[in-house]
């Protein structure tokens, strides 16, 4: 404990930053006390994309691992309002793009839920992987459930040749929020299933190289998804 009331760890950055930080958190709030956006619970969870990162950015700082122009912003307690002050700032200049990254996470919870039921039931010996191969359909379900909202609801395109060809077939009937996104999500959510299963055995017979690669898998789901809702709500 720090003077027996903060917590250990807990520190100040050196004054220009501090003053930096302090001037855009004010200003964000000024900003957003003015314009008063109305909070409801889709903005809310659009706020899970910078939890994230600040939680990320704290660990970089602990471990050492930032830049040192930007580690003294990303300690404890000023991270919070380093975060607070992007997420703000973002969250009152993209609030369409903040809405629709809470409904590409909330669409996927059950899509993925149902997809590894499926599997776990159809293949039971893909239950070996344990969280981390749920973790590696829900990645793969939020990356393709968020590049589908992206292309249809926010009109972003998409990077890689193979997805955006599946992305911009033609004569497939479109459905709800994820248009004729759906095909694209379909074949991630396939690829994901039978990867998962394919590494059931290595799992079982390999434990550490299994798990290892698996969430080597469930990263290259994961990454995409995370890019795609936190560039959503900042730039859409």
């Amino acid at each position: 404990m720090v003077g027996g009331l903060l917590p250990a760890g807990t520190t100040l950055p050196p004054l220009p930053h501090l003053l930096v930080v302090l001037f855009a958190a004010g200003g964000v709030a000024a900003a957003l006390h003015s314009r008063r956006p109305r909070v409801t619970g889709s903005r809310v969870l659009a706020l899970v994309p910078w939890m994230a990162l600040g939680s990320a950015a704290h660990v970089l700082y602990v471990i050492d691992a930032l830049p040192p122009v930007l580690a003294p912003i990303a300690g404890s307690p000023t991270v919070y309002l380093t975060v607070g002050s992007l997420a703000g700032g973002a969250t009152g200049l993209s609030t369409e793009g903040a809405r629709w990254s809470a409904v590409a996470f909330a669409l996927t919870l059950p899509v993925a839920g149902a997809a590894w039921v499926g599997l776990t039931r159809l293949r039971p010996e893909a239950a070996v992987t344990g969280g981390v191969g749920a973790l590696a359909v829900f990645g793969h379900a939020l990356d393709g459930v968020s590049t589908a909202v992206g292309t249809v609801q926010l009109g972003f395109g998409e990077r890689t040749p193979l997805s955006r060809v599946l992305l911009e077939l033609g004569g497939i009937p479109p459905v709800p929020v994820l248009g004729e996104g759906w095909l694209f999500l379909l074949v991630k959510l396939a690829v994901a299933t039978a990867v998962v299963w394919l590494f059931a055995a290595y799992v079982r017979e390999t434990p550490g190289e299994g798990f290892l690669l698996l969430g080597f898998v469930a990263a290259m789901g994961l990454g995409p998804a995370v890019h795609n809702l936190v560039l959503f709500s900042v730039a859409a």
